[in-house]
């Protein structure tokens, strides 16, 4: 980040690099909630592809909803990584809040698919 290159020689220098700081660490935290909000697209058409599709191809869906909840798992740890960069609290407490729940939503939606992947298998 070239915020962390910025001079602080002084107490303005200071503050002004604190700032830039914070706000590369916003934007660093955004891309990666963006995934999350993205890659949760996919789980309806996973479920419909175990639900419906081939029978042979099931366990494509089921590898599917491993990926997509890998993606949004790993995009929450960036998120949570980020977030040490960002003193505002407040601004913080909505993104974690929705991230926690597609975190847990991405869990939930892949056990769903992969027992139906296995019921499909049988």
């Amino acid at each position: 980040m070239a915020a962390l290159g910025m001079p602080r020689g002084n107490d303005a220098e200071k503050a002004a690099r604190d700032a830039a700081v914070e706000a590369a660490y916003r934007v660093a935290l955004e891309v990666p909630w963006e995934v999350m909000r993205t890659a949760q697209a996919a789980f309806p058409l996973l479920r419909a592809m175990a639900e419906q599709g081939n029978k042979a191809s099931a366990s494509d869906a089921g590898v599917g909803a491993l990926c997509v909840r890998a993606a949004v798992r790993g995009a929450w740890l960036n998120v949570r990584t980020n977030t040490s960069g960002v003193k505002d609290a407040a601004a913080l407490a909505p993104i974690l809040e929705e991230g926690g729940r597609l975190e847990r939503e991405a869990a939930e939606r892949e056990a769903e698919i992969l027992a139906i992947v296995e019921q499909r298998m049988r």
